[in-house]
């Protein structure tokens, strides 16, 4: 399973910077202007997750290929956006295509770069974005649900009980609610709600980008964002853009660390990003190693086996028939699969074994 965010925001509030600064290209014009972000930049950074150099020594792996996260750099959204204002709604689809949504908000003082509201104030753009993204939803809601009625009069009981999903969605939203405040109750419910593409069911959360001083302890800004977030049932991350787009040209991860103790930071920005946002998506890895590579695979934290098979390929869940699983712990502390084994550290599980974050994992499978 890959983790795919949608990064949004207001024009001028550090998006692009952000971005730069995450995947470490110039894939993104940074500029004290809106809009220039013309295009949504799709950028992939390895997940950082130290467990993989101490497999792959273990296993001898040729090579290492940590876990993806995707984000996706959508331009600054505007009042107005969902009816056209600005660049328009085109970029409400790519924001519909991602899991998740971070919202970027600005949390410093700075006469030189200008605001389209003339003021800082991030719970206000907090909330002008998420009127944006509900007004969108509200309207392709209402479209969806006179499709269904019809389907729903010739007597259906699948159609009839979509429709009061979809009414009941309806409901909140046009109570100012976001559609993740209507969580699905059934399976059903649940391939409705994907098939409805709520841009305010996605989770979200919060970066308060701050100035270079307020990197460590945040602000006041940054405070009555982490309220507001606590309120939503959502998370909010503290980073100084700036700050990440010096370390992303730094090359060693010694230079880094010294950067980073040096502004009275124990991780990167980035780094506690991902922490968020797999939490934010439940997400976890699990490896797979040998001669050839080591590698980390992000899954569901409930995803049984053959689910967890079928990221590495289809093939592998269709033709599931068990896995040979290593605790991470075991894996190190007795020298590989071979020490595992001879140890009795190694188990076989079927189709019903939950995979644990940290298991490496050898499928034996058949097509």
């Amino acid at each position: 399973m890959s983790f795919n965010c949608g990064i949004v925001g207001l024009p001028n509030v550090g998006k692009s910077t952000l971005f730069n600064a995450l995947t470490a290209t110039a894939a993104a014009q940074a500029a004290n202007f809106p809009f220039c972000t013309i295009e949504p930049n799709v950028g992939k950074v390895g997940v950082p997750d130290t467990r993989l150099d101490k497999i792959a020594k273990i296993a001898s792996s040729a090579k290492i290929i940590p876990a993806q996260l995707e984000f996706v750099d959508i331009a600054g959204l505007v009042k107005g956006a969902s009816k056209g204002e600005g660049l328009g709604n085109q970029f409400l689809t790519n924001i519909r295509e991602t899991d998740a949504i971070i919202h970027v908000l600005r949390c410093f003082d700075d006469g030189d770069i200008i605001h389209v509201d003339d003021s800082v104030d991030p719970i206000r753009d907090a909330e002008t974005i998420e009127t944006e993204l509900l007004l969108a939803d509200l309207e392709s809601l209402e479209k969806q649900i006179t499709n269904i009625e019809r389907k729903a009069k010739g007597g259906d009981k699948e159609f009839k009980e979509q429709h009061d999903f979809m009414k009941r969605v309806k409901t909140a939203l046009d109570a100012g609610e976001p559609a993740r405040t209507v969580p699905p109750e059934n399976p059903d419910e649940e391939r409705w709600e994907k098939q409805m593409g709520m841009l305010t069911a996605k989770p979200i959360l919060y970066i308060c980008n701050v100035n270079e001083d307020d990197a460590a302890s945040g602000n006041d800004y940054s405070t009555k964002v982490a309220s507001m977030a606590a309120e939503k049932g959502a998370s909010s991350v503290v980073i100084c853009a700036e700050i990440e787009s010096q370390i992303a040209q730094l090359e060693s991860t010694e230079e880094k660390k010294e950067f980073l103790e040096s502004l009275g930071l124990v991780e990167a920005g980035l780094d506690r990003i991902i922490k968020a946002g797999y939490e934010l998506l439940n997400l976890h890895n699990y490896f797979t190693a040998g001669p050839q590579e080591t590698r980390a695979w992000t899954i569901r934290k409930e995803a049984k086996a053959p689910e967890a098979a079928g990221a590495i390929h289809t093939d592998f869940e269709k033709g599931f028939i068990k896995a040979e699983v290593i605790a991470f712990e075991d894996y190190v502390s007795n020298n590989g699969e071979q020490g595992a084994k001879d140890n009795g550290k190694m188990r076989q599980e079927g189709k019903d074994y939950t995979v644990h974050d940290g298991d490496v994992i050898l499928f034996r499978f058949n097509v």
